[in-house]
C-alpha cells in the first residue's frame, strides 16, 4: 500500500495534539489549503475550524455523491464496488399476432415448422386444421388455433412434395412428390393407405369432391391420370393430352370434368364418363398457366398465369369474360400469379403471385380489395375457409400464414377504394348472395342479379333460342315434305 502523504499525518497529529507542531519529514512543507496565502507553507498547528473550512471545500453535496454512486454503479470496470446493478426491466414477449399494414388491420399468424420452401396448403376438418407440403419431404397437419403441428405423417416422401389435397370429409389425403410418386394416408391416424408410382414426375394432384378419384398432372407425359382413391387402380390414364408438362389440374363440383392447364397457355376439360375432351382454349394466356380451380356451381373456371394476370371462364361456351372480372384482374400482381382460390359462395377470388404477396379480389365486379403482404419469398399456394373468414398462403421463405379477414369490408383501406371507385353492394334476385355494382352504371338500378347469375341467365337464353331455330326449321322442312307430297 501507498505511504500516506506527509501532510496528513500532520493533520491526524494536529487533530490529536493541540497547540503542538506536527513533525517534518525531509524538510517538505505541505502547501496551505486555498485561501491561506499564494504559496505560503504550514508552519504549526492550526485550529479546528480552519481545518473543517478547508476540508469542506474538498467535499461534494449529498445530491452530487449519490449521483456519483450510481454512474460508478454503472461502470463495468467498477468491480470493486458493492452497490448492486439495476434490475433489467422485462419486456413482453412478442408474438406472431400484429397488423401487416398500417391501413389494413388484418391480423395474421406465422406457422414456422417446414425447413424448406412450403409448396401446397389446405384447410380441413371445419376449418380447425390445416394441411401443408413442403420441399423438405414432409406433409404436416397443423392446429389452426395455436399453430402446432399435430401430425407428420409417415413414411415420408423421398423427395420434395410438390402438392397435396385432401378430401371434403377431412378423412383422407394426398400428397405428389418429386420421387414420382402419389401416397395417401389416413388423416386421423395417419397411417399410409397407399401409395402408386409413375414413370414420369407428377407436377400436381387433387382429390374429386365426391372422394372417389385422385386426379394427377403428369410432366414429361404431358397428360393426366384419374386414380381411384380407394383402391389406387388407374381408371385413365390420357397422355399427350397437352403439347408441353401438366402444371395443374382439378375436379369440378360434380366430380365429373376434370380441367388442366399447360406450359402450352392452354386449357382443356375431360369428362370422365365419356372419356373424352368436351372443351379446348388454345392459347388462353401469353405465358404458362400456373394454377385453375372452378366456382361451386362448376360453371366458372378461373385460371392464373406467368403473364401476371388471372381469367375467368365459362367452360359450358368456352368464352373468355371481356367485361368484369378479366380486365381489372390484370392489375393485381406485379409478377408471376402462381395460384387461385374461390370461396364457397364465389364472392371473393383469393390469389397468390411471386411478388411475395397475397391478392382478395371482388370476383362481381372485378376489383383488387386488398393485397396482404408479409411474405419474404414467393407465395406459392392460397387457400380460403369455408366460412370466407381466414386466408392461408405457403410461401418459398418456409412459413405458412394465417390471415383473419372476417371485417375486411369494414378495413379503411377497403372502404376508401370503393369510395374511390363508386361501388355499392346489393342483393341477387336470383341466389340471394350479395354483390357490388358501380353507381356510376347507367344501369345500375336496373341490375337486380350477380354476374354469375346474368351469365346463367344469358347461356339459358342462348339455349333456348337455339331450340326455337332448331324448332322452326324441322317446321318448315316438315311443311316443304307435305307441299312437295300433294
Amino acid at each position: 500500500m501507498a505511504s500516506q502523504p506527509p501532510w496528513g499525518r500532520s493533520f491526524a497529529k494536529a487533530a490529536d495534539e493541540r497547540g503542538k507542531t506536527a513533525p517534518r519529514r525531509g524538510g517538505m512543507q505541505p502547501p496551505l489549503f486555498p485561501g491561506g496565502g499564494g504559496g505560503a507553507y504550514w508552519s504549526g498547528s492550526l485550529p479546528w475550524l480552519t481545518v473543517i473550512k478547508a476540508c469542506g471545500r474538498f467535499k461534494m453535496s449529498i445530491s452530487e455523491t449519490r449521483r456519483a454512486r450510481r454512474l460508478d454503479s454503472l461502470n463495468p470496470l467498477a468491480v470493486t464496488l458493492d452497490v448492486p446493478l439495476p434490475k433489467k426491466r422485462l419486456m413482453p414477449k412478442k408474438t406472431f399476432w400484429g397488423d401487416q399494414e398500417p391501413l389494413s388491420k388484418i391480423p395474421f399468424k406465422i406457422m414456422r415448422g417446414h425447413k424448406h420452401i412450403v409448396s401446397s396448403c389446405h384447410f380441413c376438418v371445419d376449418d380447425t386444421k390445416l394441411l401443408s407440403g413442403s420441399y423438405d419431404c414432409t406433409v404436416k397437419l397443423w392446429d389452426a388455433m395455436d399453430g402446432s403441428v399435430v401430425q407428420d405423417f409417415k413414411p415420408s416422401p423421398e423427395g420434395p412434395v410438390l402438392e397435396c389435397s385432401v378430401t371434403a370429409d377431412s378423412r383422407r389425403i394426398v400428397a405428389a412428390s418429386y420421387d414420382k410418386t402419389v401416397k395417401a394416408w389416413d388423416l386421423e391416424t395417419g397411417k399410409l393407405l397407399w401409395e402408386i408410382s409413375h414413370e414420369t414426375f407428377i407436377a400436381s394432384c387433387k382429390f374429386s369432391p365426391d372422394g372417389k378419384y385422385v386426379v394427377s398432372g403428369l410432366d414429361v407425359d404431358c397428360g393426366i391420370c384419374i386414380t381411384d382413391a380407394k383402391n389406387a387402380t388407374t381408371v385413365s390414364h390420357i397422355k399427350d393430352h397437352h403439347e408441353r408438362s401438366v402444371m395443374a389440374c382439378c375436379f369440378d363440383p360434380d366430380s365429373q370434368k376434370v380441367a388442366s392447364v399447360s406450359l402450352d397457355r392452354s386449357i382443356k376439360i375431360w369428362d370422365v364418363t365419356s372419356q373424352a375432351t368436351l372443351l379446348t382454349i388454345t392459347k388462353a394466356h401469353a405465358n404458362a398457366i400456373s394454377n385453375c380451380c372452378f366456382t361451386f356451381s362448376g360453371h366458372f373456371l378461373c385460371t392464373s398465369s406467368w403473364d401476371k394476370t388471372l381469367k375467368i371462364w365459362n367452360v359450358h361456351t368456352g368464352e373468355f369474360r371481356n367485361q368484369g372480372a378479366c380486365v381489372t384482374l390484370m392489375r393485381g400482381h406485379e409478377g408471376c400469379v402462381s395460384s387461385c382460390h374461390f370461396a364457397r359462395d364465389t364472392s371473393i377470388l383469393v390469389s397468390g403471385g411471386f411478388d411475395r404477396t397475397v391478392a382478395v379480389w371482388d370476383v362481381g365486379e372485378g376489383y383488387r380489395k386488398l393485397s396482404l403482404k408479409g411474405h419474404n419469398d414467393w407465395v406459392m399456394d392460397v387457400a380460403i375457409s369455408s366460412n370466407k373468414k381466414w386466408i392461408l398462403s405457403a410461401s418459398k421463405d418456409r412459413t405458412m400464414r394465417l390471415w383473419n379477414i372476417e371485417d375486411i369490408d369494414e378495413i379503411p383501406l377497403v372502404m376508401e377504394c370503393k369510395k374511390t371507385l363508386g361501388i355499392k353492394v346489393k342483393q341477387c334476385e336470383g341466389c340471394d348472395r350479395p354483390f357490388s355494382i358501380y353507381e356510376s352504371d347507367i344501369f345500375s338500378e336496373t341490375v337486380t342479379q350477380c354476374v354469375f347469375c346474368r351469365m346463367e341467365a344469358k347461356d339459358l337464353a342462348e339455349a333456348s333460342l337455339s331450340s326455337e331455330r332448331v324448332g322452326s326449321l324441322a317446321s318448315e322442312c316438315s311443311l316443304d315434305k307435305e307441299e312437295h307430297g300433294h
